[in-house]
């Protein structure tokens, strides 16, 4: 049996390659579904077309440039969201304890 961490390691190496296929990088197209369905809020909040692009640019998802995206740039997207969802969740937290 998978432990909790266990189990979110595999879900991120799912997700990853349920959206790569059998060429085990994402496009930018594959980039921009698997946010769109996986972080619903996150494109919603932009309000801007440009949004994915952006983010493979601004992130350097696409280190050689050629329009795909590893496992290891996947993963440290997936990284920085979830170190900034911790920000707003430790402020939070910590306004709630306050109150």
């Amino acid at each position: 049996m998978l432990s909790q961490m266990e189990h979110t390691m595999e879900t991120t190496m799912f997700m990853f390659h349920q959206f790569a296929g059998d060429k085990g990088y994402l496009t930018k197209e594959d980039l921009r579904v698997l946010t769109e369905k996986q972080f619903p809020g996150f494109l919603e909040n932009q309000k801007d077309p440009l949004a994915v692009d952006k983010i493979m640019k601004d992130l350097s998802l696409d280190q050689c440039q050629d329009g795909k995206v590893d496992f290891q740039s996947f993963f440290s997207l997936t990284t920085g969201l979830t170190t900034t969802c911790n920000e707003y969740f430790v402020v939070y937290m910590m306004w709630k304890r306050k109150k």
